[in-house]
């Protein structure tokens, strides 16, 4: 609710009201869970701010039958024009878009590398890359470059999740995984998989949204899919973040609500939002046709 100039969050427990006070200039998303309610004057205060915020499930996921969550963006379009401008001076050329998705997948592979070889605790809970885990990162990073179209990318994409996804299970539940469809999950794990992989889009939607370039204008996930730039973008972060610690989670037999604690309070250590800024805009800058 609004109320005196400020954004309020209003609990009522046993007859007795409690405010906190949300700061919406340091605020990027807000996510309304079952039974919360949002006043007109709160939205159009958060919109004027340029906070992201949606309706969603419990623990931040979707409501309904596995929906990605609904946000509703503020309508301003007071936002940088630069970005958009460059991205779309080449993304309706086939070979300029082929050659930004490969830099996207370049930029994960290195992430990956980066976090599962320098993070303690990761290290701690068992993450330990031999030489030949280290061999398929490079053989990807190698194979992207000899990509001849999105499609032939995206076979050698859905190789190395494979092969990814397989170091991991060893490594961190020391057994075979097997991932199951987004919203038909068997385990923990793979819930914590859904869970994770929907705060990254929560993060995605916020990077495009700030920088002004459309979800439509997709580099792997197609051209109709809605939303499909948010899950290119989202891609950076998930196996280098979400997949280890969905699994050390599980294993832990994690709540719902201590998994989604642990998630925020990581993400803000490995500085996921500020490497999709950096990933994006460079993308911008190198591929740019026109000035």
């Amino acid at each position: 609710m609004q109320k005196n100039g400020r954004v309020l969050y209003l609990t009522e427990k046993d007859k007795l009201e409690q405010f906190f006070n949300i700061p919406i200039c340091n605020t990027t998303v807000i996510l309304l869970a079952e039974g919360t309610s949002i006043t007109q004057a709160a939205a159009r205060m958060l919109a004027q701010a340029g906070v992201l915020f949606g309706f969603c499930g419990g623990g931040g996921t979707p409501l309904f039958d596995g929906n990605s969550i609904e946000f509703i963006t503020p309508q301003s379009e007071y936002r940088p024009p630069e970005f958009v401008q460059q991205w779309l001076s080449f993304w309706y050329i086939d070979d300029y878009r082929l050659q930004a998705a490969i830099q996207l997948q370049k930029a994960r592979i290195r992430f990956i590398e980066k976090i599962w070889t320098t993070d303690r605790e990761l290290s701690s809970n068992g993450i330990k890359l031999s030489s030949e885990d280290l061999g398929i990162l490079n053989d990807y990073y190698v194979q992207t470059q000899f990509a001849k179209n999105v499609n032939d990318l995206l076979t050698i994409e859905a190789r190395f999740t494979k092969n990814l996804y397989r170091i991991a299970a060893h490594m961190l539940l020391q057994r075979d995984f097997i991932r199951s469809r987004e919203g038909d999950s068997t385990d923990l794990a793979n819930d914590f998989l859904d869970h994770g992989n929907y705060l990254a889009y929560g993060l995605a939607a916020t990077v495009l949204w700030v920088l002004g370039i459309p979800h439509a204008f997709a580099l792997m996930h197609g051209k109709t899919r809605r939303g499909a730039l948010v899950f290119d973008v989202a891609d950076l972060i998930k196996d280098a973040v979400v997949l280890p610690w969905a699994f050390i989670c599980a294993r832990e037999g994690y709540s719902d609500s201590d998994f989604r604690h642990q998630m925020i309070m990581v993400f803000n250590e490995t500085k996921v939002m500020d490497f999709m800024f950096d990933t994006v805009q460079q993308i911008c800058m190198d591929n740019k046709k026109f000035e």
